[in-house]
């Protein structure tokens, strides 16, 4: 299962408000793409966010993401309770953040990974810093990481030749 930060990993940490005084982000298609890569082979992926907004709760409903939490103050309370509906261990979740909220679950999970632009308290708890920045396809590059190597790798992804 992967599980993901929002603001500063599915975004590049950048708000501004629309004329309706409504938050607003940019989010890298590649990254959904890359959510639904993994859910078409049959890992889950769930969100984790401290914030909410409009913006986040469609762009998540269009991919059509189960375990999607918001306006969470202490993230380790979801974390419990997807681990509790999927029966997964924490050594078969990885998880990306970029802040120190998101330590606690780094410190749990098999991966942890984060973005450059983590605060370095973050790089510090985390198995692997993305190349990519949070918001231009650094989840991608997990979901890639997890294709190439996760627990159903051997068995759902066949080796393409580059043309």
């Amino acid at each position: 299962m992967l599980i993901c930060d929002v603001d500063g990993v599915l975004t590049d940490g950048r708000l501004w408000i629309d004329t309706e005084g409504k938050w607003r982000r940019f989010f890298h298609v590649k990254d959904g793409v890359g959510m639904k890569l993994l859910m078409d082979l049959g890992y889950e992926v769930g969100v984790i966010s401290g914030g909410k907004s409009d913006d986040v709760v469609q762009r998540m409903s269009f991919l059509n993401i189960k375990h999607f939490y918001l306006e969470v103050a202490d993230k380790r309370i979801p974390f419990q309770e997807i681990i509790k509906k999927t029966g997964f261990k924490k050594d078969e979740i990885a998880f990306i953040g970029d802040e120190i909220f998101d330590i606690p679950i780094l410190e749990e999970v098999g991966f942890a990974a984060t973005v450059p632009n983590a605060v370095g308290e973050v790089k510090k708890a985390a198995h692997y810093v993305t190349k990519t920045e949070g918001g231009y396809g650094a989840v991608r590059e997990v979901v890639d990481l997890i294709r190439a190597h996760g627990s159903l790798a051997q068995t759902k992804v066949k080796k393409r030749r580059a043309k």
